[in-house]
């Protein structure tokens, strides 16, 4: 049996080693248009490579999942973070959990992950083909008939599709495998940027690029929509981890200039409204003469507190026993609900894309095609999408094993 799998990520490397884990005699080629495999991995975390997440209760981890959350029950339960971490140290590469959860290898070197797989393809006579892209993709009969773009063909009894999205497309991914699927009889959902930064209308926050907060909530106006964690200000807006995980979740609202979307900003979500009167009006009664610039340094960084007391039209120098209780009130609104319109996504900064081969039309227990017999996929190119932390390499890593285990199980 000859098994072809298209796109040299992290699905489609790690379906190459289910595959030859369980049955060594099946012939396997890889397809990757790149002059190298794996160039998402080796980018992902900063270059480190965030591998997986520390979150081992699989209930919790699928819960990180925009999209995807059901359909990814199967694979991630057959193929759970701590069977990820286990599989990658057997073979030779230690990990690390980090504070936040993430997963690295010791050397925060993305090639030592890579490098797993090469051996393992060459170790194993795995005929891997770079720098060739597949021009089209056809079902005869019983068979896959690969064309490449160099003309080769290729006659396959399997195929699984692991071409990813379209996000990061310096590194390949490009959407090739939305096509492959289609002309295979299945159905592309809409497609959209996800895990990107905001471009924020107000000025006041872009001159405070660079300023980061440790811990703090976002909530979209009117909707369901939130997301807790680190920020960061940049020249046009925010970004962040608490900025990834609500782009998720609005991945698909229109918004932009003249349609900005509405979110609210709590800088101190650790403490209540009401604790946070308290405690400021407390120490202002404790310090009357302090200037209340001083004062509020307590909660938020220097350059934050003069944005916030230019905004409120209140002296950075006026003295803790001259602010009235309505601006207190207001110093008090402006740090648990502070305004912002959002106006666009950051460009360039989309890390995966939400939507893709639609999951109703894949059997989640195998990643087989409903549809067309013998067809796998895989990764990105799936309507799956997860929040940063690991989430989205975990899915890639769960699918490809099981996708790779289904083709030769039966």
């Amino acid at each position: 049996m000859t098994v072809t799998i298209i796109g040299g990520g992290a699905a489609g490397m790690m379906a190459v080693v289910a595959i030859k884990e369980n049955n060594p005699d099946v012939k396997v080629i890889l397809i990757e248009k790149n002059s190298l495999l794996g160039r998402k991995v080796l980018i992902s975390g900063g270059g480190r490579c965030n591998l997986t997440t520390g979150v081992q209760d699989v209930r919790q981890v699928l819960t990180k999942y925009a999209r995807g959350e059901k359909f990814l029950t199967s694979a991630m339960y057959n193929f759970p973070p701590a069977d990820v971490y286990e599989w990658f140290e057997d073979k030779g590469v230690p990990l690390k959990i980090e504070d936040d959860m993430r997963v690295f290898p010791q050397s925060n070197q993305g090639q030592d992950v890579v490098g797993v797989f090469e051996q393992i393809f060459q170790e194993h006579g795995v005929e891997v083909i770079l720098r060739n892209a597949v021009a089209s993709v056809q079902k005869k009969d019983d068979k896959f008939f690969i064309k490449l773009g160099s003309g080769k063909e290729i006659y396959s009894d399997k195929l699984i599709l692991t071409t990813g999205g379209e996000a990061y497309r310096h590194t390949g991914s490009t959407g090739d495998g939305y096509k492959f699927a289609e002309t295979l009889g299945h159905t592309i959902t809409s497609l959209a940027a996800s895990l990107n930064s905001f471009n924020i209308q107000e000025d006041w926050i872009k001159e405070l690029s660079g300023v980061s907060f440790e811990n703090v909530s976002l909530q979209v106006l009117n909707t369901k929509y939130s997301a807790r964690g680190p920020i960061v200000c940049t020249h046009n807006g925010i970004s962040g981890p608490a900025v990834f995980a609500l782009s998720s979740q609005v991945a698909f609202e229109d918004y932009k200039k003249d349609n900005p979307l509405l979110i609210e900003v709590d800088f101190v979500p650790h403490i209540s409204k009401q604790e946070l009167v308290k405690s400021i009006n407390q120490i202002l009664l404790l310090n009357p003469k302090q200037q209340i610039q001083k004062t509020l340094h307590s909660w938020l960084p220097k350059s934050m507190v003069k944005q916030q007391l230019n905004n409120l039209q209140i002296p950075e120098d006026q003295a803790n026993a001259s602010v009235s209780k309505q601006d207190r009130i207001r110093i008090v609104d402006w740090m648990k609900s502070c305004s912002l319109s959002v106006i666009g996504r950051g460009s360039g900064s989309e890390f995966v894309t939400a939507g893709g081969v639609d999951t109703a039309e894949v059997n989640p227990s195998t990643m087989e095609s409903k549809i067309c017999p013998g067809l796998y996929f895989a990764g990105e190119i799936l309507n799956i999408d997860g929040i940063t932390g690991g989430f989205n390499l975990q899915s890639a890593w769960a699918t490809g094993r099981l996708a790779g285990e289904s083709v030769v199980s039966i």
